[in-house]
């Protein structure tokens, strides 16, 4: 048995190192108090290397008490956990001249196992070899496996190991355990095997410790072998209580919870831990309903619920937003002292508390618990950032560190490096990841997820591209936040690219969890990220098949799920698609209806929009839970503004307050401007943007403004919106452009020019003009004036013939939309290069007759393109949908949906 001792030998570097060995950890934090006992020891008459006098001292100390006495107040000291007392009894019995045996080693190295002294045992180590206990003794040499395992001395864990000539069962637990302790699950399973060849019989503990273990492998393997130990206690009869909590729980990890729940229902004397085990298996596993089920009927047996109860099924609350249920067992809680000042129910109450959104009362549970461990100053960073509270988030991870002393966790940096991404008054993010690389968090996967999130949102794809692609193991968090970090940039191609490679099989860097070895299968996190994707390249095959897949793996009934659908249909312009996922979804929250109406707004059917609105507000008013929001008003209020609907949005800008109790903000102010600006009402929209209240941003409500001006040609005006905008935001192009299309629309050609050399001079980039068009399974990009596709040339021969056609049929270039003073003929040849031309020129050459044409436009379609586009629906016999920046545009046999209103 030694060979497989030797063969699997561990090398330092691979054990993992604990806080209390770090070096971080001995320059930041006071030395732990049990490493203060070895100097109280060798203070005594014993020497520095050994607990047992050199010599035998000429005269007893006691003459009068026995061998027998010594040993045995020795060993009822290390029963009552007096570990210091019996140490002390030791080193005065050794200076007595009586020396340890195999009842006196168990029983102090029992001691010293309590204060965790490796130095201290050691000592008595050494005495025991001196005295040849160590191989003739079992019994003191499992004390020592014990002593070296939970001293995290994994090595002389397999010196003593090897060196027992006879190994019984206590001894293999022992090498087991000490196994577990540092994570080796492998190699401690392979222990299990070689102690079953030895003819050992496992006892209920090692078959806890090997469900353990289990839990901890891959999914596909923990499953096969996890199988193995149930079938094996269920053969040799092993019922106990414990066993079949240790599978419950094993099987819960392995994502096995109707496994659990079967083990749960067949062993009668279950006990409060086979409840907690049941509970905690459904929260974990998301199955929050069976969650709070169990914990009713728990309590409707008599059971009184303690602290990991609560903590169990407070989470089901929170993700089913049972705010009232959640006060009750926080009332519970309240009349309950040992629950009161529980640090781990204060986390879970205020993670509740702040997942429904009621933050303040999340803070007054942190407050009252005086007793704040780590995870409950973790739970309220999470709360704050997740709330958008993103300087509270700061403030108190900084009197976490500074005023309590804690040391941050991977979890707190993972909480708290969100809020250094939003908070403005934090700018030099990126010193974040050096700090959580010095703290020794470089590698750990949750602060690597944050760590992407972060540079995403700060526009550095390639760096979370870099952090993603160097993970040794992902799990599906990594794999949805580089995808959610795409799309956030605008890089939807690329997120989409990344979830087909999310799906492939085998990759080398990948932690496995399924059981047919597909890495990771996208979750309804996933589809929610990566649908807003395809609705902004108008991907429409690629959302079906999400759509598709969402159904095939009941994803489809997710609320999030659900609304992302609805607004990927509306935004590939499928409305009535949108309409019938909207109309069969099972249940509806406020963002669904509020995609719904702004669906039907960007189409240009505000009546429509109007009815939904009234429909959504007479459920409210039935006792449903979903009423109309500040985003409900600013759909609203485009919706009518597309339509022309001036007196219908105008009534309910007037009513929101007094009818829905919301009060205007800057965006609904923005709204009702733009509404007004572009059905003409300039003097009364100019009037509300000066009406506004003096703190409220004006930057949306004068942008609404100076667009209106460009509609419809109002020099003056214009001018006062774009230099109230360029003292609010000099760096931003589209104020400039808007400004200089207006001079250059009414021929001021010098002023126009002016503009441009302002702009040059402020380095202000205009975002040039790309336009997206789906053919198979390929989104192809077109830029204005591009010619790098390799049909370039193909498409603007087919452009310029095409052009002539248009001519016949009455079309006249409008050319002022060309801002370059160039000539005329110069002017149509540019006109022929914007992005939405070549993509609708892309999607006549590739698509057979009759095929609706989808483009999507990240500008304005400008006047001479959408006058353009009209004439082709005519003369190609297509329909052409168009999405621009602001609406939808259904061209068909030479009209457009928005009636020229855009």
């Amino acid at each position: 048995m030694s060979s497989w001792v030797c063969s699997h030998t561990l090398s330092p570097l691979s054990l993992p190192l604990q806080s209390s060995h770090s070096l971080s950890s001995l320059q930041t934090q006071p030395p732990p108090p049990l490493q203060n006992h070895t100097p109280r020891l060798t203070s005594t008459s014993c020497t520095t290397t050994t607990l047992i006098p050199t010599k035998t001292p000429s005269k007893p100390i006691s003459e009068t008490r026995s061998k027998a006495s010594w040993i045995e107040a020795l060993r009822s000291q290390t029963r009552s956990n007096h570990f210091w007392e019996a140490v002390s009894t030791y080193v005065e019995m050794t200076a007595a001249g009586i020396q340890p045996d195999n009842f006196a080693f168990p029983a102090v190295t029992k001691a010293i196992t309590g204060l965790q002294d490796l130095n201290a045992g050691k000592q008595i180590h050494g005495s025991v070899i001196k005295l040849g206990y160590e191989s003739s003794s079992v019994a003191v040499a499992n004390t020592l496996l014990n002593l070296y395992g939970k001293c995290g001395d994994i090595f002389d864990v397999f010196k003593v190991f090897e060196r027992i000539p006879q190994k019984d069962q206590v001894s293999w637990n022992s090498m087991i355990n000490a196994l577990f302790r540092f994570e080796e699950w492998e190699l401690a399973l392979e222990g299990f095997r070689a102690m079953q060849l030895e003819i050992i019989e496992p006892s209920s503990f090692t078959l806890v410790s090997v469900a353990l273990a289990c839990s901890n492998l891959n999914k596909r393997d923990g499953l096969n072998l996890g199988k193995q130990v149930h079938g094996y206690s269920l053969r040799v009869g092993d019922n106990k209580t414990f066993t079949n909590n240790a599978l419950m729980a094993m099987y819960a990890k392995l994502g096995r919870v109707y496994d659990s729940k079967a083990i749960f229902e067949l062993f009668a004397n279950r006990d409060m831990v086979s409840w907690n085990t049941i509970i905690s298996s459904f929260s974990q596993n998301d199955q929050f309903y069976e969650a709070l089920t169990f914990f009713q009927l728990m309590v409707s047996e008599g059971h009184k619920p303690d602290g990991v109860s609560i903590s169990s099924v407070l989470p089901a609350c929170s993700h089913l937003e049972l705010l009232d249920i959640g006060k009750e067992i926080h009332a519970y809680a309240l009349r309950n002292d040992d629950l009161i000042g529980n640090s781990f129910v204060g986390s879970a109450l205020v993670d509740m508390y702040c997942n429904c959104r009621q933050v303040e009362i999340g803070r007054r549970v942190f407050d009252d618990v005086l007793d704040r461990k780590l995870g409950l100053w973790n739970a309220m960073l999470a709360g704050y950032t997740q709330n958008g509270l993103y300087e509270k988030a700061l403030a108190l991870f900084m009197e976490m560190v500074e005023v309590s002393g804690l040391f941050p966790t991977p979890t707190s940096m993972a909480s708290v490096l969100p809020a250094c991404v939003h908070c403005e008054a934090f700018a030099d993010k990126q010193i974040m990841h050096g700090y959580v690389v010095k703290l020794g968090f470089g590698m750990d996967r949750y602060v690597k997820n944050a760590l992407m999130d972060m540079y995403s949102r700060m526009g550095k794809t390639d760096i979370s591209r870099y952090i993603f692609d160097s993970m040794e193991s992902r799990d599906i968090v990594s794999w949805n936040t580089m995808i959610t970090g795409y799309v956030v940039c605008g890089s939807h191609e690329d997120a989409l690219v990344l979830l087909h490679d999310m799906q492939q099989l085998e990759g080398k860097n990948d932690n496995y969890e399924d059981e047919e070895r597909v890495p990771y299968r996208p979750n309804s996190i996933t589809l929610m990220t990566i649908l807003p994707g395809c609705a902004s390249l108008a991907a429409l095959a690629k959302g079906r098949e999400i759509h598709a897949y969402a159904i095939r793996n009941a994803l489809a009934p997710d609320v999030a799920v659900g609304s992302a659908l609805v607004d990927m249909y509306a935004k590939c312009g499928c409305l009535n698609l949108s309409k019938r996922v909207f109309d069969g979804m099972p249940s509806k929250n406020v963002i669904t209806w509020n995609v719904i109406i702004m669906s039907y707004g960007m189409h240009g059917r505000g009546k429509e929009a109007l009815e939904l609105f009234k429909n959504m507000v007479a459920e409210g008013a039935q006792g449903g839970e979903v009423k109309p929001n500040e985003v409900t008003f600013i759909a609203i209020f485009a919706a009518c503004s597309h339509s022309g609907l001036v007196n219908d949005g105008r009534n309910l800008f007037h009513k929101m307050k007094d009818d829905h109790g919301i009060e205007p903000t800057a965006d609904h102010y923005a709204c009702v401007v733009d509404l007004l600006g572009r059905a003409g009402y300039l003097e009364e929209a100019y009037q509300l943007v000066n009406e506004m209240p003096p703190d409220f941003d004006k930057v949306g409500a004068w942008s609404s403004f100076l667009g209106a001006c460009r509609i419809h040609l109002n020099v003056e005006l214009g001018e006062i919106a774009a230099n109230n905008l360029l003292q609010l935001e000099p760096d931003v192009a589209s104020h400039y452009v808007l400004l200089s299309n207006i001079y250059s629309s009414a021929g001021l050609w010098e002023r126009a020019m002016e503009v441009r050399k302002n702009m040059k001079e402020m380095r202000v980039q205009k975002e040039p003009g790309c336009s997206w068009i789906e053919f198979g399974d390929v989104v192809h990009k077109f830029m204005a004036g591009d010619v790098s596709h390799p049909q370039s040339e193909q498409l603007h021969g087919f452009l310029e013939s095409l052009s002539e056609r248009l001519k016949k049929e009455g079309y006249v270039p409008d050319t002022s939309c060309v801002l370059h003073n160039v000539g005329e003929e110069e002017k149509e040849n540019l006109l022929c290069g914007h992005s939405e031309r070549l993509a609708i020129a892309f999607g006549m050459l590739n698509t057979p007759p009759g095929t609706t044409i989808r483009i999507a436009k990240n500008l304005r379609v400008c006047n001479d393109c959408h006058a353009a586009t009209k004439f082709i629906s005519k003369i190609m016999e297509r329909e052409i949908i168009v999405r621009d920046v602001r609406r939808f545009h259904h061209f068909i046999d030479g009209t457009c949906s928005c009636g020229d209103y855009w």
